[in-house]
């Protein structure tokens, strides 16, 4: 499969972060790292689709942000979950799994539905 064509769907960022914030703070660079990391190279974060991505975050209360150094000693601004990302991203981790066995339903059917199984 060529993986190089993979683009976010709206809203897929927003969960991916919130998600690869769950274990703990990360820089913006680290953020991009682990999706690009746990994906095996599919999803590639640029930094300019990150940044909006959490400042839009950050001003709905579902990140915070403090500043500190990196790990070579670089300033670097640090995000969080705050609680009500932690709601957020329960709730999107179950849509998101709602909506990919209902994808996957139709792309693994056999046959189309019969009439009574439509109604």
């Amino acid at each position: 499969m060529d993986t190089s064509k993979l683009e976010f769907l709206r809203g897929t960022l927003d969960v991916l972060i919130l998600k690869a914030l769950v274990w703990g703070p990360l820089h913006g660079y680290a953020i991009t790292d682990l999706i690009r990391r746990q994906s095996d190279d599919a999803l590639l974060v640029e930094e300019g689709t990150l940044y909006p991505a959490l400042w839009r975050l950050e001003n709905k209360g579902l990140l915070e942000a403090e500043w500190g150094l990196s790990e070579n000693n670089r300033k670097a601004k640090f995000y969080r979950l705050t609680a009500e990302g932690r709601r957020r991203l329960r709730q999107e981790v179950k849509t998101w799994e709602a909506y990919a066995a209902a994808v996957a339903k139709v792309l693994g059917a056999a046959r189309p539905p019969l009439p009574e199984e439509m109604a």
